[in-house]
């Protein structure tokens, strides 16, 4: 399929339970490509179609905001069958959560390489008033190069954004979400440094410091109980995982 007149879909990349992610082709420039395509699900009213329009060209603005070799590029946003489509930089390689579960976890060395560079991406986004909301090892990406790309910004707060309301859902893994966003308290940028420990506590010990295997149940252990301390993370990388 020849999207746009311009970007030839190839091979898919990854589904999720809103979207498919393409390989493509921009015919124009002759380069390789990732398209991110909004798929409804068909049990959906009009009303939610537009509000996951919505966050899909919010997740497109809030990236291209950010000037970060941690970003995904954003190329360009298609409208076509009443929908958006993302088209971004491709990178080759695979998730932290996928390289942790396939190869074993990382050195407490190289689990702070990743830290620091989600870290500085972060910052920069946090400078441009946007909060990723979603740190967790399924949104990093390690590329071929051994780059460290922070994905996934669809469910971003992004300030002075019109479009976000407070609804009173939480958003995020229950394993990752920190304290005061499970009490419902309004997140600042602490709350994606807490996840962010969470994440270098997982690529070490291969879990999450909290999941009791419901989501109700993790987010109450969250609030209420101390995270176990880590056995592989070493004295100085366990200082740095208490310390966010």
């Amino acid at each position: 399929r020849l999207l746009a007149g311009r970007y030839r879909l190839g091979a898919v990349l990854g589904r999720g339970g809103m979207g498919t992610v393409w390989r493509a082709v921009d015919e124009t420039l002759g380069r390789t490509v990732a398209v991110k395509e909004l798929r409804f699900p068909s049990s959906i009213d009009e009303d939610e179609k537009r509000r996951l329009i919505t966050r899909t060209l919010r997740e497109a603005k809030a990236i291209a905001r950010i000037r970060n070799n941690g970003a995904v590029t954003v190329y360009d946003v298609v409208d076509e069958d009443d929908r958006p489509w993302i088209v971004m930089e491709l990178i080759e390689g695979k998730s932290l959560a996928d390289a942790v579960r396939e190869d074993g976890t990382l050195t407490p060395r190289r689990a702070a390489e990743v830290g620091l560079a989600i870290l500085d991406v972060l910052r920069s986004a946090h400078r441009e008033g946007i909060l990723h909301r979603d740190v967790k090892p399924s949104n990093v990406l390690i590329a071929e190069d051994g780059r460290v790309v922070l994905t996934d910004f669809g469910i971003a707060q992004v300030e002075g954004d019109p479009s976000i309301t407070s609804t009173g859902m939480l958003v995020g893994a229950p394993s990752y979400i920190s304290p005061e966003r499970a009490r419902g308290h309004k997140p600042g940028p602490a709350a994606d440094m807490w996840s962010l420990g969470g994440l270098i506590y997982a690529a070490v010990e291969g879990s999450p410091p909290y999941d009791k295997g419901s989501a109700i149940a993790t987010l109450t252990a969250v609030m209420t109980e101390p995270v176990d301390p880590p056995k592989n993370a070493g004295p100085d990388l366990e200082k740095v995982i208490y310390g966010l």
